[in-house]
């Protein structure tokens, strides 16, 4: 079974994530979607809700399961004896970081091979941090964001009118 790993801090989840790992599933066995518990971070969302809403994301996908995981990345695909980690490349400005992830999950863990996806052209702009942006400045996140994303912003009472 070739398993491939996609890991982030989904903070939160959004619609081109969940484009990502559509398309990611389609070219591996399993898919296991990994949240990230990095305490480097400081996180809007807290794990469980992070876990939560990437498997609410995640749910209609067969050959996908949501876990966490702390540590190296590297670490955690040998474990789980995965053959690829699938990363987003939105823009080349994201290209030189990735690479050097890349490189040292390559010096890490041999085994894997960073499988790099390009964003459906809907989804090029489209980060996390952007949409917590835009939700706590009133603006409508519907389009970018699956729907639990979206109702969990509303019930935190972050849009202003």
């Amino acid at each position: 079974m070739r398993t491939a790993i996609y890991a982030g801090s989904f903070d939160p989840v959004t619609n081109g994530h969940h484009d990502l790992m559509i398309r990611a599933s389609r070219m591996f066995d399993k898919l296991i979607v990994a949240v990230a518990t990095s305490s480097q971070k400081g996180y809007m969302f807290s794990l469980e809700e992070r876990i939560r809403l990437v498997a609410d994301a995640a749910s209609a996908i067969d050959n996908a399961t949501v876990v966490s995981f702390d540590g190296l990345l590297a670490q955690f695909v040998q474990k789980q004896k995965a053959v690829a980690i699938i990363r987003g490349l939105r823009a080349v400005s994201d290209f030189e970081y990735e690479f050097q992830l890349a490189l040292m999950n390559r010096q890490l863990v041999q085994e894997a091979e960073t499988v790099f996806l390009m964003p459906s052209l809907k989804y090029v702009y489209l980060s996390s941090s952007i949409v917590k942006e835009v939700a706590l400045n009133g603006g409508d996140i519907s389009s970018l964001v699956p729907k639990a994303v979206q109702e969990t912003f509303t019930r935190m009472h972050v849009r202003r009118p």
